[in-house]
């Protein structure tokens, strides 16, 4: 029989994809694995780094943030810096850890699950520490509502709920907000009432970035043509957090004379979830929502910046 170039090819690649016990085969939800025996267990991102790229943001928001107010970077910055993203971070290997103890993950990523939990907990502890050794021992509370958040967060992994919680993610970005205070009062090394109004308007364009989210992502099985007082009507909750948001950045500016500029962030997502709502993401890709997002939310953090900063 004549060898064609195309069963070549079909030889070449079922020569390189064969079926694995790997579990990186149970994750893209086929029977075979193409190279991923080559990366070592320990190594894997899904292991090692959160899965949901948005959710970086929340957390290097408020410490830009509230190091931008501080108008400094210390040593006591970088271990603000180093315990919050420890702390970040751990949420990924312990909710695997969760899921393995539940059945949902198989055990042989016990080990490299193991490894970035104690990496990322002795890195959060060793931050904790020297923050207590010089004497910022009350700040270390803020850390009890993010547990409370934790443990909630792994007891819907353990029930297989943790996907499109949509209120402990509201609540989780006002745990992760608190970096904001706590980066400005370690590096003034002083409390100012200040940190709290950063943590207010940090969480606030948080939640109302999440709430944006949703409703693009939901606008993507919609049919072109739709009407523009119909797409208003459906992205209401988007509109009224950010309309909100603007009204009470407008009230803290006048409030807050070191704020005073504050309007001009909440301005910009205002006119960024009007945008969206009159012109619906239909038929976009997740990733295309969530880069139009970072976009956003990193062009807000810019403008934050620059009204804070002394």
């Amino acid at each position: 029989m004549t060898r064609t170039p195309h069963s070549r090819s079909h030889r070449f690649v079922r020569s390189i994809c064969r079926p694995s016990a790997d579990t990186s085969s149970v994750v893209s939800g086929g029977p075979a694995t193409c190279y991923n025996n080559q990366v070592p267990p320990v190594l894997k991102k899904h292991i090692a780094l959160p899965q949901d790229h948005g959710s970086w943001v929340f957390i290097l928001t408020p410490l830009t943030v509230g190091i931008a107010a501080a108008g400094a970077i210390t040593l006591a910055t970088a271990a603000v810096f180093v315990t919050s993203k420890a702390l970040f971070l751990l949420r990924q290997p312990v909710a695997m850890l969760v899921k393995v103890i539940s059945g949902r993950r198989r055990r042989e990523e016990l080990t490299p699950i193991l490894f970035w939990t104690a990496l990322y907990g002795l890195l959060a502890l060793a931050g904790a520490a020297w923050l207590m050794i010089r004497g910022w021992t009350w700040l270390i509370r803020l850390a009890i509502p993010g547990i409370a958040v934790f443990v909630w967060h792994l007891w819907l992994v353990s029930k297989r709920q943790e996907r499109k919680q949509m209120g402990i993610e509201l609540v989780a970005v006002g745990v992760l907000s608190l970096a904001a205070p706590a980066a400005l009062w370690i590096t003034l090394s002083e409390f100012q009432v200040l940190g709290w109004w950063l943590w207010l308007i940090c969480w606030m364009q948080a939640a109302a970035s999440i709430v944006y989210a949703y409703a693009r992502l939901s606008q993507r099985a919609l049919l072109a043509g739709s009407p523009a007082a119909a797409n208003l009507r459906r992205g209401s909750r988007s509109l009224a957090y950010a309309s909100a948001n603007f009204l009470a950045s407008v009230g803290i500016g006048a409030l807050v004379p070191r704020l005073h500029l504050i309007w001009l962030p909440f301005l910009l997502q205002l006119a960024e979830v009007l945008w969206g709502n009159l012109r619906p993401a239909i038929g976009w890709q997740p990733t295309r929502v969530g880069f139009r997002q970072l976009a956003v939310s990193t062009a807000w953090t810019g403008l934050c910046v620059a009204v804070v900063i002394p």
